[in-house]
C-alpha cells in the first residue's frame, strides 16, 4: 500500500514539474535578456496592440499603426519583442518596448 501511494505522489510531482517547464520559456522570454535580434521592421496594419508580453493574455501598452518603425530584439513563438524607432501614430513614445505578433509586421530587407 505504501509503495502504491509513493508511486502516485512521485507521478503527480513529475507531472506538475513538467507543466511548469512548459510554461517557463514564455515567462523567461518576457522578462529575460532580449538582445539576440537586431532587425528593422514596420507595422503592417492599423490599430495593432503593442503588448507587455508575448501573447494576447498580456495587457496592451497602446496601439501601433501601419508603417510605424520597429527594431526587433528577440522572438518567443510567433511574437517579437520590439522597440519603437520613432513616436507611433497611436501616440506611444519612441523607445517604447513591447511585443507584437509576427504576422503584424513587415521585415526590412537588407540591401
Amino acid at each position: 500500500m505504501t509503495l502504491k501511494r509513493f508511486t502516485t505522489v512521485a507521478l503527480t510531482v513529475s507531472l506538475l514539474a513538467g507543466g511548469a517547464a512548459v510554461l517557463a520559456p514564455a515567462a523567461s522570454a518576457a522578462g529575460g535578456d532580449c538582445s539576440s535580434y537586431d532587425q528593422g521592421a514596420e507595422v503592417a496594419g492599423n490599430g495593432i496592440n503593442f503588448r507587455t508580453g508575448p501573447s494576447t493574455s498580456y495587457a496592451s501598452k497602446g496601439l501601433v499603426y501601419d508603417k510605424d518603425q520597429l527594431g526587433l530584439y528577440c522572438k518567443s513563438g510567433a511574437w517579437y519583442k520590439a522597440k519603437l524607432i520613432t513616436r507611433s501614430k497611436g501616440g506611444l513614445k519612441a523607445g517604447t518596448t513591447g511585443w507584437i505578433r509576427e504576422d503584424m509586421i513587415n521585415f526590412h530587407l537588407a540591401g
